[in-house]
């Protein structure tokens, strides 16, 4: 770290409990963030402007006008521009020492196993399940740990399922997949802009604390949001020994 970074950093260099060694962690450190839309956008911010070093964005998506009210990471002159190559100048002028990749591209599950086999730390802002279970799974087979958002309408919830512990429980053991499962978009149901903000910030200090190895993770616990109400309430969550994901197949265990 040169003197210009300690002087950027110096806010966290200031704090016992982190400390330039920890700052040199993030410096050198990868994380993956699928989805530059609300909660990506916030998560972006707070990881580049703290200095992770490398920061791989994807997102399929381009920037339309109604996206401007909660994705805080794009600007006007952006719509039209893919999300990801929006997300990613404004990083850059943000924090010149990030390196970031944008990948415009809607990963399948081959894509998001190999982008995550790369990573230190990954965060799902994405805002369907196909691509949840898929990362989750990805997550699961390298061991990787994974910070999980999700907010709608007033309501948001944020997890760590940090998948390097073999008792840990993964994000199928807290909604396993099922054929029925609703999707609910922000384009239909509507979301209150600061909420995937608040949420959003969360995945990114979740993941800042991953990577420095500081403080104590969110790792087995939900923690979810009421924005209308203010209100928190947690959730102790507990591995499911025959998830389909990560656990041993009933069968098996017979």
């Amino acid at each position: 770290m040169d003197d210009r970074q300690r002087l950027r950093y110096s806010r966290h260099l200031l704090l016992n409990e982190f400390g330039e060694e920890a700052q040199e962690r993030l410096l050198a450190a990868r994380a993956l963030v699928i989805g530059a839309g609300g909660l990506g956008s916030s998560a972006l911010l707070f990881l580049a402007s703290s200095g992770v070093g490398h920061i791989t964005v994807c997102d399929g998506d381009h920037v339309d006008l109604t996206n401007l009210q909660r994705q805080v990471v794009h600007r006007t002159e952006s719509i039209g521009e893919p999300k990801a190559a929006s997300a990613a100048r404004t990083l850059a002028a943000l924090n010149p020492d990030v390196h970031v990749v944008a990948l415009e591209e809607r990963a399948d599950a081959e894509r998001l196993a190999e982008l995550v086999r790369e990573a230190d730390v990954v965060l799902d802002c994405s805002d369907n399940f196909a691509t949840r279970y898929a990362l989750n799974r990805a997550c699961v087979a390298s061991r990787k740990p994974l910070v999980s958002g999700a907010g709608i309408r007033f309501d948001g919830q944020v997890a760590v399922f940090d998948l390097r512990d073999p008792a840990a429980p993964c994000y199928h053991c807290l909604f396993p997949q099922s054929a029925e499962a609703a999707e609910e978009r922000c384009a239909t149901m509507g979301v209150f802009a600061p909420l995937v903000g608040v949420i959003g910030t969360l995945q990114a200090m979740e993941a800042i604390k991953l990577l420095a190895g500081v403080g104590e993770s969110l790792a087995g616990r939900l923690q979810l949001f009421d924005a209308l109400g203010s209100r928190w309430h947690e959730v102790r969550l507990k591995r499911d020994p025959h998830c389909a994901a990560c656990g041993v197949p009933r069968a098996a265990a017979a």
